[in-house]
């Protein structure tokens, strides 16, 4: 997939890159049964305080229900439709199975129409075919990696994304991240053979902030800009700066140089951190 420029009639379209969605089928409508109304919350809560900024309602979309855990075994599926999905990167694939259920996946890249895709611990290494992590070969591009057995896909499900397994010890697979993090996962958990499709969405430019607002994000303002009691950035005469040893948050915490990861996190399947030497 490319990105397209645009003829600068407007300061809109100047600086905005988009993408050629020249994969999608043509004329497929939203399969009515996999779809569900998205009742978009704005960043509040059960209360309806705001606990999340900068968030708002954005345009009206309906969910696709995507099937991750990927567990209809050594059942073939006709891919009918690759089709646009509004709530997240990649594309998704719509699959006829021959015992006549639908389900939609992820597409990932090559995948085409009428392609026949299945899972198990039998199935083909081929592009879009899901299998255990035990019956794939290392080296092999996997994405919508299980982290738990039976719980569906939790990793490489960003578009243009994937994993690949490093080695094998024991009842664990060695897979490296896009970060460079090496983790320990259960070779009893399945992956998707394959990269999510749209691997160039990293290079769109939106072009103005209308599309970034119908897109569900509001303005942020800088902290600098407001009173010092709004934000510990805020006061001084005329512009300033930070004028602390570290930035903060509005709330008065630290949030550059710290860490951040929840101290309940488990940190044993963790071989190599992201940025490490090895």
């Amino acid at each position: 997939m490319a990105t397209r420029t645009f003829t600068p009639t407007s300061s809109g379209r100047r600086q905005k890159i988009a993408l050629v969605r020249d994969n999608l089928t043509k004329g497929a409508k939203r399969e009515k049964s996999l779809t569900v109304p998205y009742l978009s919350r704005a960043g509040r809560n059960n209360l309806g305080r705001v606990t999340v900024r900068h968030q708002g309602s954005g345009e009206k979309q309906m969910y696709r229900i995507i099937d991750f855990k990927r567990r209809k075994l050594d059942i073939p599926a006709r891919v009918a439709s690759i089709e646009y999905d509004p709530h997240r990167g990649p594309d998704i694939a719509l699959l006829f199975y021959v015992d006549g259920e639908k389900r939609y996946i992820i597409a990932p890249i090559g995948l085409k129409v009428n392609d026949m895709v299945m899972s198990g611990p039998t199935s083909e290494i081929k592009v879009g075919n899901a299998l255990p992590l035990a019956s794939i070969p290392l080296g092999v591009p996997i994405h919508n990696v299980e982290i738990q057995p039976g719980r569906g896909g939790q990793l490489a499900r960003s578009a243009g994304t994937s994993l690949t397994v490093s080695a094998k010890e024991d009842k664990y697979a060695l897979v490296k991240l896009p970060s460079g993090e090496i983790r320990k996962i259960l070779l009893t958990c399945y992956a998707t053979i394959g990269v999510a499709s749209n691997e160039d969405l990293k290079n769109v430019v939106l072009g103005k902030a209308g599309l970034h607002r119908r897109q569900g994000v509001r303005p942020a303002v800088r902290g600098v800009a407001m009173n010092p009691r709004d934000h510990p950035h805020g006061g001084g005469e005329g512009r300033s700066s930070v004028g602390l040893k570290a930035p903060k948050t509005p709330w008065g915490k630290r949030f550059r140089g710290i860490k951040t990861r929840r101290r309940n996190k488990t940190n044993v399947f963790i071989v190599a951190r992201r940025g490490s030497t090895q």
